[in-house]
């Protein structure tokens, strides 16, 4: 939050660069230059995320128990593009008081992480608990509250026990319960110092990549199948601990319980063709509204258009039954509601226009449901990885969706938000990106009116990313995987970022590492 004084000088260096500010209208997404015209607002939650099985390391220390991604990439060690395993990664189970002061470095007061499930309870459920994982995040979460820093916690961010994962994972309605049992241990043990929860991050790529396709562990490709019964039973967890939270602890820790969803924007590929509009449509409701709407929406259940479509192709293709189950009127009813705030993951857009079939497709499959090809537009950039093109005003779109579809009661948290590259000090595209992005999401606060409270930059350090290894790095701080000590060094991408936190403006001109520095420190 800004003092006086500090709103003072920034006004100052506001009236001194004014000058270099060119007359525009606030809608015009081409023109990058000069000073934002809005700015964030004192209240506004500025944080840095990332999670436990990407960064912690310590697979097999102090007791932890394996996760499904340690085994699954043990038995496959050329599964990652650079047959890596996160065995070790940024080794934050030994570093994590260096985290903190990363952290704080940035100037952001909120830091979104994760449990490590198996480090908790090794046997996946809570008849044993693990004493020395209890310590680690007890100490974890204690320093950052004494540096002045909020945890933000997920109790799932995919590395389930491996113990769980050989009676079905997700696809088997146990996991219901026993998610239940661990979030219990969890608030019971760690609600005094986390004021913020998140229950599951992201189960709409968990499901589809890792039940309905082998792109992700525990790599089922029960496609068409496995990725619904992974969807229903996760909604279903998520409910449960919402209301355990809720009726059993809230009242005394005085806290907010929501859930993480992710969303690609789905850009018509011919923006007046209205088969293509329908498309993009189709593709949000099947992507995001199948999680979003039985928690946000006023009807609940799964989206209309979704049961009708899902149905109707099971029909078709000769199942007696819908591959997308049913939730029980009781079941509608508590997941209707079930959260605090809308936390919403988003990177990239694609290009939508309609198929029946594509040569890739499995037929059932998600895929082959929507009836959707996406395509990535040529013009925009791609500096990392080869899934994510840089397209700022989707991301505007994407909350203008949320809240047209979901209505502006509901908190908006942006808990992921970043683009990857292939690594370096000087990341100038990364600073771009965050500048854009930003930009977007001052114009859908305060053009737009979307009721958006909070955004996390994914993430803090350069970690282990799931399929890409070690290849794709997303970090505000470089990390030196070779050295023992895992070597951090504060990327340029750090320094823009806590100057948008320290000023709460984007300035467009600032892109190196000097006068970042002057700007921030004159605050």
């Amino acid at each position: 939050m800004l003092s006086s004084r500090r709103v003072a000088a920034w006004g100052a260096l506001l009236a001194c660069l004014s000058v270099t500010l060119e007359a525009r209208g606030p809608e015009e997404e081409g023109q990058y230059k000069g000073l934002s015209n809005y700015s964030f607002h004192d209240k506004f939650m500025f944080g840095v995320a990332s999670a436990a099985f990407q960064i912690e390391g310590g697979w097999n220390a102090g007791g932890k128990g394996p996760s499904m991604w340690d085994v699954y990439l043990h038995e496959h060690p050329n599964y990652t593009l650079d047959s890596s395993n996160a065995d070790v990664t940024a080794d934050s189970y030994r570093l994590y008081k260096e985290d903190v002061s990363m952290v704080k470095d940035l100037g952001v007061t909120y830091y979104r992480l994760s449990i490590s499930w198996p480090r908790l309870l090794p046997q996946g459920t809570d008849n044993y608990v693990n004493e020395d994982g209890v310590r680690y995040y007890k100490e974890l979460f204690e320093t950052l509250l004494a540096n002045g820093i909020t945890p933000v916690v997920t109790l799932y961010h995919w590395d389930l026990p491996q113990s769980l994962m050989v009676l079905g994972g997700w696809a088997n309605p146990v996991m219901v319960d026993y998610f239940e049992d661990y979030a219990r241990v969890a608030f019971k043990l760690f609600g005094g110092l986390v004021k913020i929860w998140t229950t599951l991050n992201e189960p709409h790529q968990h499901c589809s990549n890792g039940y309905g396709t082998d792109f992700f562990a525990p790599a089922l490709s029960s496609h068409g199948v496995g990725e619904y019964l992974c969807v229903h039973y996760m909604l279903l967890a998520h409910a449960r601990a919402y209301h355990l939270y809720n009726n059993y602890f809230k009242a005394t820790q005085g806290g907010k319980i929501g859930i993480t969803l992710d969303a690609f924007w789905a850009e018509p590929k011919v923006v007046n063709d209205p088969q293509d509009k329908i498309a993009s449509e189709r593709y949000m409701q099947m992507h995001l509204g199948m999680y979003a709407h039985p928690i946000f929406s006023k009807d609940g259940d799964y989206p209309l258009s979704v049961r009708q479509r899902v149905d109707a192709m099971s029909h078709h293709q000769g199942y007696s039954r819908s591959r997308l189950p049913y939730f029980t009127p009781e079941e509608v009813e508590s997941l209707r509601g079930s959260s605090d705030f809308f936390g919403l993951n988003h990177y990239t857009s694609y290009l939508m226009t309609p198929s029946s079939l594509e040569p890739n497709w499995k037929v059932p499959s998600l895929d082959h449901d929507t009836g959707v090809r996406i395509e990535q537009e040529p013009s925009w950039p791609k500096p990392g990885a080869s899934w994510l093109s840089v397209y700022p005003p989707g991301f505007r779109k994407l909350l203008n969706w949320v809240s047209n579809n979901y209505g502006r009661d509901i908190p908006i948290i942006i808990t992921e938000n970043g683009v990857s590259d292939t690594g370096g000090i000087n990341d100038y595209a990364r600073v771009d990106y965050y500048n854009r992005y930003l930009y977007q999401l001052l114009l859908a606060i305060n053009i737009d009116h979307c009721n958006v409270q909070g955004y996390f930059a994914w993430t803090l350090m350069d970690d282990f990313e799931w399929k890409d290894g070690y290849v794709s790095k997303f970090g505000l701080y470089h990390v030196d995987f070779d050295s023992p000590n895992k070597t951090r060094t504060k990327k340029l991408s750090a320094y823009k970022y806590q100057e948008i936190v320290s000023t709460r403006l984007i300035n467009f001109d600032t892109l190196d590492k000097r006068s970042l520095r002057r700007t921030v420190n004159r605050i």
